[in-house]
């Protein structure tokens, strides 16, 4: 089985300006940064086919961009959070990440999902990661298995015994698609 192999995603938030530059380079306008002791959430319209708003939490501790993508009508995916694995840092009022491949489908109440390990070996050979992010990579993952594992499959719980409690909106206004 052939790994379709990307470059690393890259994206930047700036809480000054509003602003987030998603990983193909395009500044979209942001509804809502919250920055706090242990994160920074984001909440914006995405004029996406498949998702018409995103929410977003960088968890710079964990190596954690955990989301909500609202999906449009007709839309089957189930997931209540995709987590990415990712080296997150903040400078000032900008924040960056840099994607580490690896993904994690939470249902609660079901076993997490693991997905694109095999990306992140094939970005490694290729050199697009360091053998340290990828190491990294792997840690971020297990630590994030086990514990949302422990607390019954349920990653806000695991995220609010570690002082980490994510808030979401209570309703949106997806963007039209283009």
């Amino acid at each position: 089985m052939s790994v379709d192999l990307h470059p690393v995603k890259k994206e930047t938030f700036n809480t000054t300006e509003h602003v987030n530059v998603d990983p193909k380079g395009y500044l979209r306008e942001v509804d809502t940064f919250q920055v706090t002791d242990f994160g920074l959430y984001m909440a914006r319209g995405a004029n996406h086919p498949r998702f018409g708003y995103l929410e977003s939490w960088l968890l710079p501790q964990l190596s954690l961009r955990a989301n909500i993508f609202h999906f449009r009508e007709g839309i089957d995916e189930r997931q209540d959070f995709y987590i990415d694995i990712a080296n997150i840092d903040c400078q000032g009022d900008v924040w960056t990440t840099r994607d580490l491949y690896v993904d994690l489908i939470s249902n609660t109440g079901e076993p997490i999902d693991v997905h694109d390990i095999d990306e992140l070996s094939a970005a490694t050979s290729a050199g697009l990661i360091s053998g340290e992010e990828a190491e990294k990579a792997i840690d971020s993952t297990l630590v994030a298995v086990e514990g949302i594992t422990r607390y019954g499959d349920d990653a806000m719980k695991w995220l609010k015994a570690l002082g980490m409690e994510l808030t979401w909106a209570e309703e949106v206004e997806l963007t039209p698609v283009g």
